[in-house]
């Protein structure tokens, strides 16, 4: 369920954390953080947190769509699930997806299509599908890229990637044979 002012107020009560200080508080524990469990479970925390619009304006002042894709380019394959995650569940909103491919997050979104881990292969097609408008569309759908995406429709090893990958296929690749 998503947030608005009214429900945060209800759910924080009169002595509660501000949603906003509680994200700063997450953030700085990640930078302080000097175990990568704990690092894997803060940056899980903030991936959840991501898929509420009410939450967007804080992510972006915190430069937490920044920390995903820190967390994407790291060799700790939980750290780039659960960023790329986060990128997913954010990057449906426009001003978002403009932060992410500032940040040069489009190419990093796509290497994450070659992880050996399902999720974050999961993650990233979701994400391309969103990410994939005007703005991003060359970058996206170069044939390489695209190539790629036809394996996962194509799998027989998983329905997920199958759908997305042909979800995505439906969506922003015209000519289909």
């Amino acid at each position: 369920m998503f947030t608005n002012d009214r429900r945060q107020a209800e759910r924080t009560g009169r002595y509660g954390t501000p949603r906003s200080q509680h994200l700063q508080e997450l953030v700085t524990q990640f930078q302080n953080a000097n175990n990568e469990e704990a690092r894997e479970k803060i940056v899980a925390h903030l991936a959840n947190f991501a898929y509420d619009p009410y939450n967007y304006v804080f992510l972006r002042q915190l430069n937490v769509l920044e920390l995903f894709l820190d967390c994407i380019t790291e060799p700790n394959e939980k750290l780039i699930e659960f960023g790329i995650g986060g990128i997913c569940n954010a990057c449906a909103d426009p001003t978002n997806a403009a932060v992410i491919s500032q940040c040069g997050g489009i190419p990093l979104v796509i290497q994450c299509l070659s992880s050996p881990v399902r999720n974050t292969v999961n993650y990233a097609l979701g994400a391309l599908y969103y990410l994939c408008n005007g703005s991003f569309k060359k970058e996206i759908l170069k044939p390489e890229v695209v190539e790629l995406i036809e394996k996962y429709a194509a799998a027989d090893t998983s329905v997920s990637f199958r759908n997305l990958a042909n979800a995505f296929l439906n969506e922003h690749v015209k000519q289909r044979g």
